[in-house]
């Protein structure tokens, strides 16, 4: 009991008892920089679910709307040190959430600097602009014609301070600013950022176009990744450098072993065939020795991109990515489809981190496994197997 009076002056340095008893406290709760009035009556147990808070109507009114959640911490609380500690809370999400609404707008100066400069750079570059002026978009075209966005989100003192800029790059994107710039200095540097990441767009874009991309079904301008379908149930991931996109991209390969092994092979014997000259998805063609098909192509197929045990194509965000190794199958399987399946098996067995079991869907046909989260070897033993390891990468 003691140890409870200590912490709560403590805390509390400006609410003291006013009785022996120590049934009535008066005086100040501080939050964020102010001291507001309230007293509290307790009954002579002490229990807080009886007691009564009085307010300042200052305090009152500031607290207006959270009456109900006041009453249930007061209900709950086991102390009065608790529930200061509570009450404080909730006094500066209300003292927060009234700031917020009762903010001051920005001067006229504000408003009829931004309409100048945005009529200097051309209301057609406006996308977007809210009530009060403070979230903006500009849009702009790089050299290949491709339209990008730039949101400003501007303070109250502009220009003093900088905008906050966002922008749909696969690299950091940073301003120079001074209290003289202006959105058409922001706009400048944007177009510059574009010119700057044309040769990545360009090398992406013809990849989009001209494959069958597997992943991401929707790509941004910031992805740098793509998974790109290959045939026969495997496909190729690359990872680029958008500041050099010419040059070899980090590759790994996912299927089949008597597929995926193969293009390994090839890429590593013509590596040096590389040509930073070429677009990326021509060098890609040199190393590899094949032509990438594209979707029309492999959809008429017999390329199967649904799961063997789900019988969909997306799983939580996933596509399947575990292929049978043998040539007659070579059906596909999402990894946690597959790992749950052989779990449930009475036949699969465990040893250490990798899982063995029969491929649920040829088990009867040939002898092959699969090795998760990638295949990576090849065994004459008729078990899939599940494991931890990397994918087979270059």
């Amino acid at each position: 009991m003691e140890e409870t009076e200590a912490s709560l002056l403590h805390q509390f340095p400006l609410l003291l008892p006013q009785n022996r008893a120590k049934t009535v406290y008066e005086g100040f709760v501080t939050a964020q920089g102010r001291d507001f009035h309230l007293k509290i009556l307790l009954p002579k147990d002490l229990q807080l679910k009886n007691a009564r808070l009085l307010c300042s109507w200052q305090l009152r009114t500031i607290l207006h709307g959270y009456h109900q959640i006041i009453q249930q911490r007061m209900k709950h609380s086991p102390d009065l040190m608790s529930f200061m500690m509570e009450l404080k809370m909730i006094l500066e999400v209300a003292l927060k959430n009234k700031q917020e609404i009762h903010a001051l707008p920005p001067p006229p100066q504000y408003y009829s600097r931004l309409i100048e400069e945005i009529g200097i750079l051309g209301w057609d570059k406006l996308v977007y602009a809210n009530s009060c002026f403070s979230t903006i978009k500009l849009k702009a075209e790089d050299a290949s014609g491709r339209e990008h966005l730039i949101t400003l989100e501007l303070k109250a003192k502009y220009p003093a301070e900088s905008p906050d800029c966002f922008v749909d790059f696969p690299v950091s994107f940073s301003v120079s600013w001074t209290p003289q710039s202006s959105i058409v200095s922001i706009h400048s540097q944007f177009l510059a950022a574009l010119e700057s990441l044309k040769t990545f767009w360009d090398a992406m874009d013809e990849i989009d176009e001209k494959t069958w991309v597997l992943e991401p079904e929707k790509p941004t301008r910031s992805a740098t990744a793509r998974r790109i379908a290959v045939g026969n149930n495997a496909s190729i991931h690359i990872e680029v450098d958008p500041r050099h996109p010419t040059m070899l991209p980090e590759c790994c390969f996912l299927g089949a072993d008597h597929v995926v092994k193969p293009l390994g092979i090839k890429l590593s014997r013509n590596i040096h065939l590389w040509d930073p000259e070429n677009t990326l998805l021509q060098n890609l063609k040199d190393v590899l020795e094949i032509d990438f098909p594209a979707r029309a192509i492999l959809e008429k197929s017999d390329f199967s991109m649904d799961c063997g045990i789900c019988y969909a194509y997306q799983l939580d965000g996933a596509i399947p990515d575990q292929v049978c190794d043998n040539p007659q199958c070579g059906q596909p399987f999402h990894q946690i489809c597959l790992y749950e399946w052989l779990r449930g098996l009475q036949t699969s067995r465990q040893s250490f981190n990798i899982l063995f079991g029969e491929c649920p869907y040829c088990s009867k046909v040939s002898n092959h496994f699969i090795k998760c989260p990638y295949l990576l070897k090849h065994t004459t033993k008729s078990y899939l197997y599940i494991s931890l390891s990397k994918p087979f990468e270059v």
